[in-house]
């Protein structure tokens, strides 16, 4: 079991955020694993891989329980996330499972299983990676109800775990140039276009962005802050959005 430096463990980080925040975390000098459905493909010898479908329940409770073994915990990253768009009239219930898993049952798992490590050391540092759709956004029914759920359960486990030196946070990106965002959005459309000129700040984001944000929450000195959301949107969280 690795003991020495601190350990995060960052969901999704194959691909888009969660890579680059796999590789913000190592230029930082963490110990790093990624859960994700395939490996990461970084080459770096603090960096480790465990390859598993974080909305398959069962495989999620055996990746943890692996986890668990081989890490000392400190730093619990959730960024895995898809969106499944629909118009509600055509909203599948089994969307909205699968996404209820991955978003918020994968996260308790984790933490659970991060929590006797953290609490022997009185020390962790917990960051979910919710939305600004969280706020509400046209066909997302099942990703905004899931993404606002995990602020609900950040600002619960904030109250939980701070005893135990354990701060909960959560950053809420918006439009961000990742494969998830291009899954929806075609690259250099017209659309693209349309959306960056309705974000206040007139950009979409870059992971860069967001992996500031996730270091700020996640760094030992952040001990004060807690139980806190930070939209990472470029002020489209206060301003019009149109998708």
């Amino acid at each position: 079991m690795s003991i020495d430096l601190d350990v995060a463990v960052v969901t999704g980080g194959s691909v888009g955020i969660g890579r680059a925040i796999c590789e913000d975390l190592l230029v930082r000098g963490y110990e790093v694993v990624s859960l994700a459905r395939r490996a990461s493909g970084i080459d770096h010898a603090r960096m480790h891989d465990i390859e598993v479908d974080l909305m398959d329940r069962a495989a999620t409770a055996q990746a943890v329980q692996e986890l668990a073994r081989r890490f000392a915990l400190t730093t619990v990253i959730h960024n895995a996330g898809v969106i499944r768009p629909a118009l509600l009239s055509e909203v599948q219930l089994d969307d909205l499972g699968a996404l209820v898993e991955l978003h918020l049952g994968a996260a308790i798992q984790l933490v659970q299983a991060a929590l006797p490590a953290m609490r022997q050391r009185k020390f962790g540092r917990v960051v979910l990676l919710s939305s600004r759709a969280a706020l509400g956004a046209q066909t997302r029914t099942s990703y905004s109800a899931t993404k606002a759920g995990m602020l609900g359960m950040a600002r619960t486990w904030a109250l939980e775990l701070a005893a135990d030196g354990i701060t909960v946070n959560v950053v809420a990106p918006g439009p961000i140039h990742s494969d998830m965002f291009y899954d929806v959005i075609p690259a250099g459309s017209e659309r693209e276009k349309k959306l960056a000129a309705s974000i206040p700040v007139q950009r979409i984001g870059e992971p860069a962005d967001v992996t500031r944000a996730v270091a700020f929450f996640a760094d030992p000195a952040a001990g004060f802050i807690t139980g806190q959301v930070l939209y990472v949107c470029g002020g489209s969280s206060v301003g019009g959005l149109t998708l």
